[in-house]
């Protein structure tokens, strides 16, 4: 059984003697335990943002320029000193360390030139030099040490209810292969055991029923689920994402417009989650390309970081499972602890034997993939494939994140930073900062709170950075927090002061 998401103290247990009759290595960090923050304090971590030149500076500028004969740098913030980087702390090449709760767009998870990830590297430098030196095709051509791994990684951090993992290469990819997976599913349900038709098998390479048939699958309006063609189609965050290119006719449902303070809103919050899912129903049922499946993220990031209450998940359970239709989870964003649960789908407290069919990762899983119950499992090979199906070195990187996470009780210190960085934000908004600090929202420290324009909040994210801060926003008019697992009261700490500052002077 898997140790990251055992968190009641019998269920410990029962995991501690599986472990140990499987011959199990038995961590000590077991995330139910409290983290302190010497035990999770980074050597050589700098004590607070260092800003020496404007950022960004004039290296910057003149290596961005180099960049750019080669590469679109429009969207670069700063070039990274990755060397100097330590911890919670992004060094830029002017010098400038500034404390970082943006994370590579919430991709990194155990600091900057981890020295335990160092020395694992170290250890097994024979695997991972001749992974990265012969990459193989995993499809075809798995070599011995490829179980192993996906037994130390992949498994030590399955959810509860899923037997298979897909390993992909990206976030998108992981949605896409989802995708096909559940078309697959359907189809292979109506076909039963017969055979592919010559005319399906004709038509589809005419792009043409009966062989491509007319399926979609549902999502959420502000929802973000990639930029490949399928995962852009049920991305609906923002025009610039989608714009000129052609996409799928599938149908989008609203996403719970919560109202805050939630203690205030019940009753509205609760019709509101109502409204929602009676669409998505009336949306699966009516819908003129039949739906085989939904998708939705626990918190839309990209679109705004917007929460949803258990209730709302549930009903889309239920939903799924009277329709006969998929439910795939989206937790490239949300996965891996940040909301105080390795997987932000298990706050939903959903019973054994009805959880979701698929949930896909990528991110600070640094692998991407799904999870998913054996029957989305292709009926057929070949079909849900590429030439490199994952990367053994990804593999290797979550294999030792998975253990610094469970012996610095990572997660553990994520609810316990987080409970404290969610109240500080509530005091701004009830206090001094009312009229900007709006709608403090999210879970553990996936954080986020409006401002009340674009415009104000872009001046904030600028303001952090002046002060040694590297934030990002979300949505219209969101900052959104995604910090890395080690971030403690104490960075916290320096980020309010920092955010007090500068909002002061908007």
């Amino acid at each position: 059984r898997n140790v990251l998401n055992c968190n009641r103290r019998g269920v410990m247990r029962r995991c501690t003697r599986a472990l140990l009759r499987k011959g199990a290595r038995q961590y000590s960090g077991a995330v139910n335990k409290s983290s302190s923050a010497s035990n999770i304090a980074f050597p050589g971590e700098p004590e607070q943002p260092i800003v020496k030149t404007q950022i960004p500076g004039p290296k910057t500028i003149e290596r961005r320029q180099k960049l750019d004969k080669y590469q679109d740098t429009r969207a670069v913030h700063f070039i990274v000193d990755k060397h100097a980087s330590k911890g919670n702390y992004l060094a830029d090449v002017d010098g400038n360390v500034l404390l970082d709760i943006y994370s590579h767009i919430g991709s990194i998870s155990v600091g900057y030139n981890n020295p335990f990830l160092k020395e694992q590297f170290r250890n097994n430098i024979d695997d991972y030099t001749s992974a990265i030196i012969a990459r193989p095709a995993l499809g075809i051509l798995p070599d011995d040490q490829w179980i192993d791994l996906i037994e130390q990684s992949f498994e030590r951090c399955k959810p509860p209810g899923f037997t298979d993992v897909f390993t992909a290469m990206c976030g998108s990819c992981a949605n896409e292969t989802a995708y096909k997976a559940v078309f697959m599913w359907k189809k292979a349900q109506e076909r039963g055991d017969k055979a592919f038709t010559q005319e399906e098998l004709e038509s589809c390479m005419k792009c043409q029923a009966p062989g491509t048939p007319n399926m979609s699958i549902l999502s959420f309006e502000k929802a973000f689920h990639g930029r490949l063609f399928g995962s852009l189609t049920t991305t609906r965050s923002k025009p610039i994402h989608k714009i000129d290119i052609p996409a799928f006719d599938w149908p989008a449902a609203p996403f719970p417009q919560i109202k805050y303070p939630l203690e205030e809103n019940k009753e509205a919050n609760q019709k509101e989650v109502q409204r929602c899912l009676e669409i998505t129903e009336h949306l699966i049922k009516t819908h003129k390309n039949p739906v085989a499946g939904i998708i939705v993220e626990p918190i839309q990031g990209e679109g705004g970081d917007n929460w949803a209450p258990p209730e709302f998940f549930k009903g889309l359970r239920r939903i799924t499972t009277e329709n006969k239709v998929a439910f795939i989870v989206d937790e490239v964003q949300t996965g891996v602890g940040l909301t105080g649960k390795f997987w932000a789908h298990e706050h939903w407290g959903l019973e054994p034997g009805n959880e979701p069919d698929i949930v896909t990762f990528s991110k600070r899983m640094q692998a991407a993939g799904s999870f998913h119950k054996h029957k989305f499992r292709a009926p057929q090979p070949y079909r849900n494939f590429n030439t490199w199906l994952g990367e053994p070195v990804k593999a290797m990187y979550l294999r030792d994140i998975l253990k610094e996470i469970e012996n610095k009780r990572l997660i553990e210190n994520v609810r316990t930073t987080g409970k404290f960085l969610k109240g500080e934000l509530e005091n701004f908004q009830r206090g001094k900062h009312s009229g900007k600090v709006l709608n403090v929202r999210g879970e553990g420290l996936f954080l986020a709170f409006d401002l009340p324009t674009a415009e104000i909040r872009d001046q904030l994210v600028d303001g952090l950075r002046r002060e040694g801060i590297e934030s990002g926003g979300s949505g219209v008019a969101a900052l959104r927090f995604r910090p890395q697992l080690i971030f403690t009261q104490k960075h916290a700490d320096l980020v309010l002061n920092r955010l007090d500052k500068v909002l002061k002077s908007l």
